[in-house]
């Protein structure tokens, strides 16, 4: 008989006491899949006396974590401790020394350690998984890394991050204000008490980082995303978008343009009837466009206990069963140097809503800056006020290099009858 797989779990809060829930409710449909039993031998973390709902006295209890890679009753190690250095880092270096295999839902670990963390699970025939990492119980990274390995891929976005798109959908519906919609978000327990890296785009763009290397064989280049977040957007960016015909989503976007490879978070303008743009609340949504298959789109819960514990046990199954697949799709020494492309080079449509004294000759000196760039106008959007008064007027403009709309948007916040720093909304004409 097949001996059981030995796991130990680092990181015993919302979502390894779902791992450990999921493996004792499904024991016998787990071990039947995976063609011989998975149990849980050793654990660790900080509070030993608490109620995690599944009994723990069989384990073997580390209170330091690290001391789960020396355990020689211990196959796979399970870190679900987080932060990208630390006792997290030292655990996961430790066990592949070992030759342990190991699972983990750490995208800062694998966004700013993934290459030489992948050479050393490769180099020691270990399996390093993080399906976990990315978009929660969406197996996307398997997707890219198996179901699509056949296709060149091109593209891939999505919303990556529920925090954030719990608040954009929220402001969209009923008009509130950021600040108003995320202390609620707090309160309710979908953002964290210090929320930037979600809100800041930090987390959307740690995951990003892990997919474009994974879709397009490269390195984890995580200091090349561009990252911009949400704290600028208000209620009438919002209503304008909608005047428009479009939303407003936080994405994380990687595509090959021209002769390097875009990696950028930040908010966007999509069609109203994009399927993007209806993936609202908590949920993520990636759509990965491949030039065999075309465009594949995945939707789910990005978060919580049972979607990442979901992922987590996935990842220990395929080990169970004997999978061995490169870190990253392609071997960890294979893997080129991403050529990234500049910010600045990024060629696309544009929002711009600008605060102005309504009077003669504003619209001649817009006009003006507009020209001296060559940035060519699509429409334009005036909301009427008393004459003399700030008027909110918005503008979108046809394909353009991000430098080039960046000095014209300077130049016309620099004019006297600008009276707050101009919003600039990149625009995605996703169609699909």
């Amino acid at each position: 008989m097949t001996q059981p797989l030995r796991i130990g779990i680092a990181g015993l809060g919302t979502v390894g006491a779902g791992v450990l829930a999921m493996l004792d409710t499904h024991r016998g449909a787990i071990a039947a899949r995976a063609s011989r039993d998975i149990k849980v031998t050793a654990v660790s973390a900080r509070d030993r006396s608490k109620d995690r709902g599944v009994p723990l006295d069989a384990m073997t209890w580390y209170d330091n974590a690290v001391d789960l890679a020396g355990d020689g009753e211990v196959d796979v190690v399970v870190e679900l401790i987080g932060g990208e250095d630390g006792i997290a880092k030292e655990l996961v270096d430790r066990s592949l020394s070992a030759a342990k295999h190991v699972v983990t839902a750490n995208k800062a670990l694998i966004a700013h350690h993934g290459q030489s963390l992948a050479l050393a699970a490769e180099e020691a025939g270990a399996v390093l998984a993080f399906e976990a990492a990315v978009a929660g119980g969406i197996p996307v990274v398997k997707a890219l890394r198996e179901g699509l390995v056949g296709n060149r891929i091109d593209k891939l976005f999505g919303i990556l991050n529920g925090t954030c798109n719990y608040i954009l959908t929220d402001m969209s519906q009923s008009g509130r204000a950021f600040d108003e919609v995320l202390r609620e978000a707090m309160d309710l327990g979908y953002a964290e008490a210090d929320p930037s890296f979600d809100v800041d785009g930090i987390d959307t763009a740690h995951k990003l980082a892990i997919l474009a290397s994974v879709a397009f064989a490269t390195e984890v280049d995580f200091d090349s995303v561009y990252i911009e977040g949400i704290r600028h957007l208000s209620p009438v960016d919002i209503e304008f978008a909608r005047r428009l015909g479009y939303g407003i989503k936080l994405l994380g976007v990687a595509n090959r343009a021209g002769d390097g490879i875009e990696q950028r978070v930040h908010p966007c303008m999509v069609p109203i009837n994009a399927p993007i743009n209806h993936v609202s609340g908590v949920f993520n949504g990636i759509v990965v466009e491949g030039d065999f298959v075309d465009d594949t789109i995945y939707e789910g819960r990005g978060a919580g206990a049972g979607p990442t514990a979901s992922a987590v046990v996935a990842d220990i199954v395929d080990i169970a069963r004997g999978q061995r697949v490169p870190t990253f799709g392609t071997p960890a020494k294979a893997l080129g140097r991403p050529a990234t492309l500049p910010m600045g080079r990024h060629i696309g449509p544009y929002y711009v809503r600008l605060m102005v004294v309504d009077k003669p000759g504003v619209f001649a000196d817009i006009a003006t800056s507009l020209k001296n760039h060559a940035v060519s106008m699509e429409q334009v959007l005036q909301q009427a006020r008393d004459p003399g008064e700030p008027v909110p007027v918005v503008m979108t403009v046809h394909d353009t290099e991000e430098d080039a709309m960046l000095r014209t948007v300077a130049e016309i916040a620099a004019l006297e009858a600008v009276v707050e720093p101009p919003v600039l909304i990149r625009i995605e004409n996703f169609l699909k």
